[in-house]
């Protein structure tokens, strides 16, 4: 979970930095950083299913197991994503901000990277049982 924390709060941190992006910097190590160690937490714990991997999991072709979980998550991300950019100022003290509206892109496509790789790591290390 710490590689998928850092190395996302590494990557686009530095592009922020040597882009001088300053709002791009802070994202990578909030809600860039964060979605994807959280996605990859909540993935990699479902997959495993506490030891033991469901077996459509392992029987599904190993592309399109990565798709159904990639939208699902990306789904799931762009839902707080909303939340937070259009709901939160329009029913808050809350002022609409920039890095508010980042979030719609931020969350579904941190969720989608994390899951894509836990994704394929994971099946890439188990075996379909025999039948």
């Amino acid at each position: 979970m710490l590689t998928s924390y850092a190395a996302p709060a590494l990557t686009a941190g530095t592009a922020g930095v040597l882009t001088g992006q300053r709002d791009l910097a802070v994202a990578a190590c909030t809600s860039i950083a964060g979605t994807s160690a959280v996605a990859a937490f909540l993935v990699g714990t479902w997959l495993r299913h506490g030891g033991r991997p469901r077996r459509w999991t392992l029987t599904t072709p190993r592309g399109v197991l990565t798709a159904v979980l990639v939208i699902t998550a990306a789904a799931a991300a762009a839902l707080p994503g909303w939340f937070a950019a259009q709901w939160l100022p329009a029913h808050t003290p809350l002022p609409a901000a920039p890095w508010l509206e980042r979030l719609r892109v931020d969350l579904p496509v941190s969720a989608a990277l994390a899951t894509t790789i836990v994704t394929l790591r994971w099946r890439g290390t188990t075996t379909a049982p025999s039948a």
